[in-house]
């Protein structure tokens, strides 16, 4: 098969992506275990933790086996099938069914490649109305954006969303929205009219305001979603502007040492030494396959919609140059890469 793969990162995973047009399938494709799905990848998506996770000075090397093609993001097609144990959903998945979803990080072998093999609880089938590459752009950005405020939120809250528009951002503020909630975002100048066609109700515009000072003026949150990590001091700035019982939740970040020294210091120094005074979650993502399913059902409906900045083929550097983009910081929304056709 065709896969994009890279055996090194010295100088960026980007610099290090070949395609190998006799590629090896997964290992399990021809024996299948449980819960397990082989899957005719039709479109990716790129996230960050796609490179953050290979990069990491040797833990990278540690966790990943390489040659490795990176991705964990897919829309596609079911080519065979494990046996369904009926733990994650009675619904049984058959040869040509259109389906969605995520692998588990780490993976050796990923979505940028036409074949890959998936876990049950992060293949889902496609919602009727949905197009394969605004279904490939839910597995981790939708998901995360779903699993930090729905049940973290109810009707009416107030929340704050540090982001809004890129991946997870974009699907938070409309997330949010469906759920009955104001939400307050930020960004820069040229995305302020962007996050309020998503249905922000206000939008602060970071590179001309104080984000934490314009905060500290409104009235006080019930949810903090921070999906950039700065401005620092907002973390520890948090119980100006949030109610009592409200949580910080932070999703992804650096992984320089300062960058982990700071998360860590946010989910251990306790307040009464000077540390944070409100409850504070970094987010890991986990496949749901009701989360999955109810973010589809949104799309069908016209309730959530994948904001897509750029879409690229398998050829002529495509993954090389989604890579690139993605790590310009400047993407509005999701960074596509079309494998095949349906």
């Amino acid at each position: 098969m065709k896969a994009w793969q890279f055996s090194q990162v010295t100088g960026g995973i980007e610099k290090n992506l070949k395609l190998n047009n006799t590629a090896p399938l997964p290992p399990s494709a021809n024996s299948l275990a449980a819960d397990q799905v082989l899957v005719q990848v039709l479109s990716t998506t790129l996230n960050p933790s796609d490179y953050k996770f290979a990069q990491i000075p040797v833990v990278g090397n540690l966790i990943i086996k390489k040659p490795s093609s990176p991705g964990v993001d897919y829309s596609g097609r079911v080519v065979a099938s494990g046996a369904n144990s009926k733990k994650i959903s009675s619904e049984d998945l058959t040869p040509g069914q259109l389906v969605f979803g995520r692998l588990d990080l780490p993976t050796q072998f990923g979505t940028l490649a036409e074949y890959t093999v998936v876990p049950r609880s992060g293949c889902v089938p496609l919602t009727q109305g949905v197009n394969l590459d605004n279904a490939a752009c839910v597995g981790t950005a939708a998901l995360t954006a779903y699993q930090c405020i729905v049940p973290n939120i109810k009707s009416g809250d107030r929340v704050f969303i540090n982001g809004g528009s890129g991946g997870v951002g974009s699907f938070g503020i409309q997330i949010a929205k469906v759920k009955g909630c104001h939400v307050t975002t930020s960004c820069s100048s040229v995305n302020v009219e962007l996050c309020k066609s998503l249905g922000a109700d206000q939008v602060i515009d970071y590179k001309s305001k104080d984000v934490v000072a314009e905060l500290k003026k409104m009235q006080k949150f019930d949810l903090v979603v921070d999906n950039v990590g700065t401005p620092s001091e907002m973390y520890w700035q948090a119980h100006n502007f949030t109610n009592s019982g409200t949580k910080f939740v932070q999703v992804g970040g650096g992984l320089s040492l300062g960058e982990i020294y700071l998360l860590l210091s946010r989910m251990m120094w306790p307040g009464f030494l000077g540390g944070g005074k409100i409850a504070f979650q970094f987010l890991g993502v986990a496949n749901n396959y009701d989360h999955f399913k109810e973010i589809g059902e949104w799309m069908a409906q016209g309730k959530v919609k994948a904001l897509i900045d750029e879409v690229y083929g398998m050829e002529d550097k495509g993954p090389i140059r989604a890579f690139e983009r993605l790590k310009t910081g400047r993407a509005k929304g999701k960074v596509v890469v079309k494998v095949a056709e349906p």
